[in-house]
Parts: structure tokens; C-alpha cells; sequence
């Protein structure tokens, strides 16, 4: 239950949905039906993709899921006592059908406050990086999840819920293809992840000229492109320091690996920019979404720098670039005025990670830490700037 009502409406930029163990398979070509498996180990559900068991969410059932907000004091005071992640969760709670469909949903989001969201799918961030090998498998999976997606909770679901289908990249021709087909079926936003782009002849920025058809198609139906954070293969960096060839373990933390947590999408904004589709296309809008907004800053000191000796080298001014088309939803604890002091207050967007347990289990109180800025600009970044987006 909402802690309280506000005077405008909340447009949450950060929800989550749990996939059924059918996600991934139920519309899987039947010459790919052992690619993905749901697995039995020492009595623990895994989920094998082509072979390999995977520990990137340790229940991928999500049978039993960990409290939303379950990391609210965490991230609000600290960790002093060294607890590990299971005793910061604490107990986990069953999966509720507000968690697996739309109808359940709606009515969860209406005791919450929440008037429309985004929702975007938890188990999908695994897929890319581990069939980065083989981009046509990628394209293959990625249109399987897609139309489990749509038919299960639809893309627009009464216009309050926003479901966000994955777009993967490797083909262009066939990243259009989706595009086209999840557009017709009423989708707003979509999914891609903020990584380079896997292909066969080794991996590219999707800044690149050779995606501009595929930017123009977006621009042409005005849908968002939401760059949430995932598995962007940043491990294998991590790997070359520490040996080995872990995978990575987000719910395992690693405190050499979180210096550069937030390099993934650094890179990518950074390549939008540098690489010139943001300049080629002034109309697109980009979200980023669950990835903070530390490294805003640090990038914007050195475009800025970068752009004052080699201006030659850019289209145009990389930061105003960054100000007219990246919209940030930052973590309820970072600075928001500082953030819009930034980006502009335009730009910055309300997003509660509900119900993951980093998100906050009474997502309205992200107001409370919406210190030093007005009222208008509270119900902006609490609703308003999500719904333009959504407006086209």
C-alpha cells in the first residue's frame, strides 16, 4: 500500500515483470528446443543455456523471489556489519500472480500509487552475452521471448502498462524486422541491451553508420529505446585481471568488478555520441534505466574536454548532444538536483526497480529524495517527463 498520495501522477520509468519457465522455450522453432533447459541440480531449479548451467539469478524460476525493497537499508546507510546478500534479503517471499500478469499487476500498481510504467522482463539480461558466438540463435531466442511477452502481458496493456520487448542487433535487416512486428502489436519502448553489438566478424558500436536504418525506423515510429542494465560481457575485462573465466554473478558482488560497474553504459551513451547516431538523429530519445547516474558527471568533464581540442572530431557539441536526447532514472539515493543541474530537469526520470529487492517497496517515496527541487519539478521526473516520452 502507497504511503500516501501525491497531486500528479506517477509514470514509473523501472518495473519488473518474472518470466514463467516458458518464456524462453514455449515459442522456441523446434530445431532449437534444447538450446534452452530448465535443469535439476543437487534439488535447485537451473537454467542450462545450450549446455552450460548458468548462475546469473540463482532461482530462475523465481518461485521464491526476495522481498521487494529488501535492499532499501542497505543502500540507505550501509552494510557495517559485512552481512552477505542472503542475510540482507532476509526471508524470500513467493512469487505472486502480481508478479507473473498484467490484470494482478494493475491492481498491485493501483495500491502502490502507480498510475503507468514501464515493465521490463528480469531473465531475459542473460541471453545476449551468452550466445554472443552465434547471432542468429540470439535473433532466434530474443523473438521467441517476444512473443511469449506480448502474449502474456501484451506491450500496452490499457495504457497503463508499457511492456518492453528485446531488440538485438547483429542483423540489421532482421533487428528491423522485429521492430516492425513488436510495433505493430502496440509497443512504446523497447529493450536493447548496452553492450557491442555481437556479430560473426567480431563485436561493433550500434552508433555505427551500418545501424542507421534501423535507428531511422525508430525514429520514424517514435518508440523509446530503453538502455537497462544487463549482462553487457564486462566480465571477460574482469577476467583478464583476476584469471579465470567466471561468469558474471550479480548477486555475488565483487568489489574489483564494481569499480567499473557502471562502465557498460558509459560506453554505450558514449558511443551513441562519439560515433554519431545521436547527431544523425537529433529525434531520438534514449533511457537509460537502473544503471545510476554516477558516471554522468565524470562523462560530461571529458566529452567536454575531448570536444575543446579535437571539435573536428565530433558532429557537434557531444554534451548538448547528451543534454537534448539521454534521459537518466538515477537511484533514489543518488542527487537529483544535482542531476539536473547536468542534464536538464526534462531529463530525468522517476524509476523504483519495484519489485527487485535494490528498488524500494513503497516506490512514492522517491519523492522524499527529491530534495532542493520544486514542485513542478517533482512531478516531471515523478511522471511527467516519462509520459512525453511515451507520447512520442
Amino acid at each position: 500500500m502507497a504511503s500516501r498520495d501525491l497531486p500528479y501522477p506517477l509514470f514509473d520509468a523501472d518495473n519488473h515483470l518474472y518470466e514463467t519457465q516458458e518464456a524462453l522455450t514455449k515459442y522456441l522453432p523446434e530445431e532449437y528446443k534444447g538450446v534452452i533447459e530448465y535443469v535439476n541440480v543437487r534439488g535447485r531449479t537451473k537454467i542450462a543455456i545450450r549446455g552450460h548451467i548458468s548462475e546469473y539469478i540463482p532461482n530462475p524460476t523465481f518461485d521464491k523471489v526476495a522481498r521487494p525493497g529488501a535492499m532499501e537499508e542497505y543502500f540507505r546507510v550501509g552494510n557495517p556489519e559485512g552481512k552477505d546478500r542472503r542475510e540482507i534479503f532476509g526471508k524470500a517471499m513467493d512469487s505472486i500472480p502480481a508478479f507473473r500478469e498484467p490484470g494482478p499487476r494493475l491492481e498491485l500498481m493501483d495500491e502502490l500509487g502507480i498510475q503507468r510504467t514501464l515493465m521490463f522482463p528480469t531473465l531475459a539480461s542473460l541471453i545476449e552475452e551468452r550466445m554472443r558466438d552465434d547471432p542468429a540463435l540470439i535473433h532466434v531466442v530474443i523473438h521467441s521471448l517476444n512473443q511469449w511477452l506480448h502474449e502474456t502481458w501484451s506491450f500496452n496493456y490499457k495504457d497503463r502498462i508499457f511492456t518492453t520487448p528485446v531488440i538485438t542487433l547483429p542483423y540489421v535487416d532482421k533487428a528491423i524486422e522485429e521492430l516492425e512486428w513488436v510495433v505493430e502489436r502496440g509497443a512504446r519502448a523497447v529493450l536493447i541491451r548496452p553492450a557491442p553489438v555481437p556479430g560473426l566478424g567480431g563485436s561493433r558500436s550500434f552508433g555505427l553508420e551500418e545501424f542507421d536504418p534501423f535507428w531511422e525506423k525508430v525514429v520514424e515510429h517514435k518508440v523509446l529505446v530503453a538502455l537497462h542494465s544487463s549482462d553487457s560481457g564486462y566480465s571477460r575485462y574482469a577476467n583478464d585481471w583476476e584469471g579465470g573465466n567466471r561468469e558474471y554473478l550479480p548477486f555475488k558482488p565483487n568489489v574489483f568488478r564494481m569499480i567499473g560497474e557502471w562502465r557498460p553504459i558509459e560506453d554505450a551513451v558514449s558511443a551513441l555520441i562519439c560515433h554519431g547516431a545521436l547527431s544523425r538523429f537529433p529525434d531520438l530519445n534514449v533511457a537509460v534505466i537502473e544503471n545510476g547516474a554516477s558516471w554522468v558527471g565524470p562523462l560530461i568533464k571529458t566529452l567536454r574536454d575531448l570536444y575543446k581540442k579535437m571539435p573536428h572530431q565530433f558532429l557537434e557539441d557531444p554534451v548538448q548532444v547528451l543534454r537534448r536526447q539521454v534521459h537518466i532514472s538515477p537511484f533514489w539515493e543518488e542527487d537529483m538536483a544535482e542531476l539536473s543541474e547536468l542534464i536538464g530537469v526534462d531529463r530525468v526520470l522517476f524509476g523504483s526497480d519495484y519489485p527487485h529487492p535494490e528498488g524500494l517497496a513503497d516506490p512514492v517515496t522517491y519523492v522524499d529524495e527529491l530534495k532542493g527541487l520544486s514542485e513542478e519539478d517533482k512531478a516531471k521526473i515523478m511522471g511527467g517527463n516519462m509520459a512525453r516520452l511515451i507520447a512520442g
